[in-house]
């Protein structure tokens, strides 16, 4: 996920971090914490790039784009 997201145009230089919360091996599901850091004067950023479905479908893409 790090390599994801800090190397993503959009959002690459907002990005800080990825953590595991929790991780099952029975239903291959992955729980993670994702850390942003955005200027308080970008309001349209925070409506839009940050926007979770957004911020879901760069990941998406990046699995699609490597299958």
């Amino acid at each position: 996920l790090t390599e994801v997201y800090s190397s993503s145009p959009a959002l690459g230089r907002y990005f800080r971090s990825a953590q595991v919360v929790a991780f099952s091996n029975e239903s291959s599901t992955v729980i993670y914490h994702l850390v942003f850091s955005v200027p308080p004067s970008t309001k349209g950023v925070m409506e839009n790039t940050m926007n979770p479905d957004f911020i879901k479908n760069i990941l998406r893409q990046h699995i699609y784009d490597e299958a």
